[in-house]
């Protein structure tokens, strides 16, 4: 039998430091991935992501939705206009977005991968 709900609430998910594969291109940001779930075959994610103060080159293979907690970046696609985004917003990132990813300030968000 197989198991369609997996409830997070007991998660411990050990911390893994500095393991994003975005080119850092402004400052000194670290991050701090907590990964809550795997799917069976790899191909779904979602966890709590933190990251310090900094600037990174990004290129999205895959769908991402994400909601911030804490902090403050500005999202920017190359050709089009910045998206300033803070805690509280809820957002999804596209496969195929390429472009810049500065956290002004500390954020924490959830995020979920697929």
């Amino acid at each position: 039998m197989s198991d369609f709900i997996t409830v997070l609430r007991e998660t411990c998910p050990t911390p893994v430091i500095d393991a994003t594969k975005w080119k850092r291109i402004g400052g000194d940001p670290h991050t701090v991935n907590l990964n809550a779930y795997l799917s069976n075959d790899g191909s779904k994610i979602m966890g709590t992501w933190i990251c310090t103060p900094g600037k990174f080159e990004v290129n999205y293979e895959k769908w991402e939705y994400c909601h911030f907690l804490d902090g403050y970046c500005i999202i920017t696609p190359e050709g089009e206009e910045p998206k300033h985004l803070k805690a509280g917003d809820v957002f999804v990132i596209e496969p195929g977005m390429k472009g810049t990813w500065e956290v002004v300030e500390t954020v924490r968000k959830y995020f979920v991968f697929a």
